[in-house]
């Protein structure tokens, strides 16, 4: 099928670039119509719309900001007159403070923590009411979430926490037909990796450790979200699929 994914409807947070926009062309390419959630970035969130309508399919972008629970609810009162039902979630929106730990204070944690893992709840507790049996719901994570990386550590403790709370909500959910994984990728050369201080460190360390011998792009991520909305992935849930050409396994 060209578009096995046709007459599904599609939120994706952090659509306005990187690994968000690649996901919100992927799943309109499959045929989902898409709700493109921004925070400030509104003219490339409009670019993406504009991509995705050219593919014949419906979108509609909407800034929020993901960890205000009184914002989420907003966005999806402003989603319902357009679309009636969510089939397929995907939590991408993150945010983070590249320092040592020992130079991060409680602001800081508070914003990782909202914005990178109590957000996958505020927005499960408002699309799971208009999420039919067989709907998705599908978080980005990184390697940080299991590795120590250099100034990354409240970015990777949120991570942590996403995952966990990922897990809990396939448990809750799974009795309603609604299957809940994460994404956790490499190293991708996005707009976020050059505010690494150690970029060029990281990708040739990524370069030289991976198997596949290639760079991870945002559309190698955005491919192994797609696989997870797919019917066939239907008895895929808590799970934490690390996509990373292979990274983890090289000593």
């Amino acid at each position: 099928m060209s578009e096995p994914l046709a007459g599904k409807n599609a939120l994706v947070t952090g659509a306005s670039r990187g690994i968000g926009r690649a996901t919100a062309l992927k799943l309109a390419q499959a045929g989902c119509d898409v709700v493109v959630v921004y925070y400030n970035s509104h003219e490339e969130a409009e670019t993406v719309c504009r991509a995705i309508q050219s593919l014949g399919r419906r979108a509609k972008a909407v800034q929020a900001d993901v960890s205000n629970p009184e914002s989420v609810a907003e966005l999806f009162a402003a989603v319902r007159p357009q679309f009636d039902r969510v089939d397929i979630l995907v939590s991408n929106a993150a945010i983070g403070v590249l320092r040592p730990a020992l130079e991060l204070t409680l602001k800081h944690w508070r914003r990782c923590l909202e914005t990178n893992a109590l957000a996958l709840n505020f927005l499960a507790q408002q699309a799971v009411p208009l999420m039919p049996p067989g709907g998705r719901i599908i978080a980005l994570s990184s390697l940080g979430a299991t590795r120590a990386i250099p100034h990354y550590a409240f970015i990777g403790a949120s991570k942590a926490a996403l995952e966990s709370l990922a897990r809990s909500l396939a448990q809750e959910l799974g009795p309603r037909g609604i299957r809940v994984n994460v994404v956790s990728a490499g190293v991708v050369d996005t707009d976020a990796l050059k505010f690494f201080p150690n970029r060029e460190q990281l990708l040739s360390e990524s370069a030289r450790r991976t198997p596949t011998g290639s760079a991870l792009t945002p559309e190698d991520i955005a491919n192994s979200v797609f696989l997870l909305c797919l019917p066939e992935a239907a008895m895929i849930t808590g799970h934490t699929l690390v996509v990373d050409g292979g990274y983890c396994i090289s000593g």
